[in-house]
């Protein structure tokens, strides 16, 4: 039985099957994303979508979906759903799911009368091309299978509508046709691996309406393009592969290379391996670059994500070379971000004060997943660069204050991950000192010197030592207070009482100003207060401004976005500084607490985890449909909690 398996009473429902959506990706950007009942809620669903540089630095819907028609005895049963103006669908092929199930690609199972179809999907890997098998599992009588394409031609952040611009022509390709709606777009390649016939009936289909995007505020409606379609029949225990790519194929290896390709999948039997083919998700290499994806469907390479995500995503995995790979490429950013030089990677928001401690941060665990003789050797010149460039304030916005701590401006700028903005201002303005860059330069500068200090390199690592210990004296005088907590932010001498969850990373770093009573302090506060099911709080309900649904337009969810809501990758670091206090003790109230995200492989994006939660009862998943640094600190927290046991 399929880990991931839907029956009709779940599929047949829309209240319950559209929430629910699924990702596939090729490792090179492009993606496929939808819902489990392929009905597009979002504008930036579609079955192929892909990056095109030539145009922007965005996505592109080519191909928005597939209805999909069985035809007998003159009668045709259309598949496919779609939603529509004033909250109708039409046509409502939801109605002969079967069943739908995720094993090692997405499976749906139709039934029309004595008809039973399999249509399965799955990404061609490092390819921009989708590749959709349908089997004809039972039929009484002859069958025709007819697919009639809907077509954007859009960015992800845009609309397309009927319009006397697109063009319609098409030209014949072995078992298909290619097609490009306007100038400066790739020709979109749809092609069988059987011969058919295809019908030239070009029309545009109106007033397509998206829930998730009138949910959020925006714009929610657009046109689609269709073509025509293709035709040809199906036997019983017939399979035909449908390929949808920016380039021609050979029809009569389509079938071979989907099974290949279908193999290759690791199985999504249970939760560990979910997470597994959600890490591999983000993978983006492009161009001899290898960049980790922030997140799906919208977010880019983001440093700060990068570096806390690159652990989880790879090594805990035991994909050693996947890290080295990435941290190629962040290598090569870094330096040019230190020399000022400037940079055609796709890297962004390096220049944020707390970005190369998270570098820093990530070597740490590579030294611990290898050795530290490994780490030294491959990123020993880096770590001495790095620590020499921020403690010698070459940093625009990272100020080494006589005291030994970190001090930033963060009043104009937003320049932690707590980075939301109303009107371009903060809405959260963490200024001067604040706690988890301070805690995370205490912990680069004391693994620098014990690397130093073990490789040959005694008075370097003496100096780092000397000003680590004024850190850290400095730091228990500046955030400790006497409720037992740390303060988030301390700017001149007005310390920000605010109950945040930046105060556990103080706690869980393997170098920490805190003792152990201490660590205990912070963790059982944050117990209290911020913990939930779904990950930590980003404020306390205790806290003034606490708000902790995630919905609305726009300027109500930027308000709410670090105000109460809860995230998953904040829970990798609480479970770690749990572990560090309690131990063996602890791992049993660990297990517990991972079955909160076990619980949601068969929602949202299904087999991944969002972006954050409402941090209120019931905790639904919000934002993004599938977050790296979530996905990466659980898996990390199965590494710690497979350790310990």
């Amino acid at each position: 039985m399929s880990y991931l398996r839907f029956e009709k009473t779940l599929m047949t429902n829309l209240e319950e099957a559209l929430p629910r959506e699924i990702l596939r990706t090729n490792r090179s950007g492009a993606y496929h994303c939808t819902t489990i009942v392929d009905c597009n809620t979002r504008k930036y669903h579609g079955l192929l979508v892909v990056p095109l540089p030539e145009l922007d630095n965005e996505n592109h819907v080519l191909l928005s979906s597939l209805d999909e028609t069985v035809i007998q005895h003159g009668a045709e049963f259309n598949l496919g759903v779609h939603q529509f103006w004033g909250y109708n669908f039409s046509p409502k092929g939801h109605k002969y799911i079967r069943e739908f199930n995720c094993d090692k690609v997405p499976t749906t199972i139709y039934r029309v009368g004595g008809v039973l179809l399999k249509k399965e999907k799955l990404f061609e890997h490092n390819e921009n091309r989708i590749l959709i098998r349908y089997t004809l599992l039972d039929a009484h009588s002859e069958t025709t299978l007819r697919l009639q394409p809907f077509l954007a031609f859009r960015s992800v952040r845009q609309f397309t509508h009927e319009n006397s611009q697109a063009s319609r022509e098409y030209q014949e390709v072995e078992n298909g046709i290619k097609t490009r709606m306007y100038p400066g777009y790739p020709e979109l390649f749809m092609q069988l691996s059987k011969e058919n016939s295809f019908v030239f009936r070009p029309d545009w289909y109106r007033k397509f309406e998206y829930s998730k995007e009138l949910e959020r505020g925006y714009e929610f409606n657009e046109d689609l393009y269709v073509p025509g379609y293709f035709e040809m029949p199906i036997k019983k225990g017939e399979s035909i592969v449908f390929s949808a790519g920016v380039s021609e194929v050979k029809t009569k290896g389509l079938k071979r290379t989907f099974t290949i390709e279908a193999n290759e999948r690791t199985p999504r039997d249970n939760f560990y391996h979910c997470l597994k083919n959600a890490a591999h998700q983000f993978h983006n290499k492009m161009e001899g670059h290898h960049y980790i994806l922030a997140g799906y469907p919208w977010f880019k390479c983001r440093a700060r994500d990068m570096f806390i995500s690159l652990p989880g995503l790879t090594l805990a995995l035991k994909e050693n070379w996947e890290f080295e790979s990435a941290m190629a490429t962040a290598q090569e950013a870094i330096r040019h971000f230190m020399k000022g030089a400037p940079s055609n990677l796709q890297i962004y928001e390096i220049e944020h004060p707390d970005v190369f401690l998270w570098a820093v941060w990530a070597i740490q665990q590579y030294a611990k997943y290898t050795s530290p003789e490994q780490a030294w050797d491959k990123y020993g010149k880096l770590l001495v660069e790095m620590m020499d460039f921020l403690r010698h304030n070459r940093h625009y916005n990272f100020f080494v204050h006589s005291n030994g701590l970190v001090h930033i401006n963060g009043k104009d700028k937003a320049e932690t991950w707590m980075n939301s903005t109303v009107n371009g201002a903060p809405v959260i303005p963490r200024t001067g000192y604040v706690v988890e860059i301070n805690a995370l330069w205490y912990n680069a500068l004391m693994f620098t010197a014990s690397l130093s200090k073990e490789f040959g390199k005694a008075d370097y690592s003496r100096r780092l030592e000397n000003l680590a210990a004024n850190v850290g004296k400095s730091f228990i005088k500046t955030f400790l207070n006497q409720y037992g907590y740390l303060y988030d932010f301390v700017d001149g001498n007005v310390p920000d009482w605010s109950v945040r969850p930046n105060q556990i990373f103080a706690a869980a770093l393997d170098f920490s100003p805190l003792d152990i009573r201490q660590k205990k302090s912070v963790v059982d506060i944050v117990t209290r207060e911020l913990l939930t099911p779904k990950g930590l709080r980003s404020l306390s309900p205790k806290s003034i401004g606490y708000n902790p649904n995630y919905v609305g337009p726009q300027r109500e969810r930027d308000y709410a976005y670090h105000q109460g809501t809860a995230w998953p990758w904040l829970a990798g670091f609480y479970f770690e500084a749990y572990l560090k206090v309690f131990r063996m003790s602890g791992l049993s109230f660990v297990e517990r607490q991972m079955i909160g995200y076990e619980d949601e492989m068969s929602s949202h994006c299904i087999g991944s985890l969002p972006e954050l939660f409402d941090g209120n009862p019931p905790f639904r998943g919000r934002g993004a449909v599938s977050f790296a640094m979530n996905v990466a600190e659980i898996l990390r927290t199965i590494k710690m909690i497979n350790e310990f046991a």
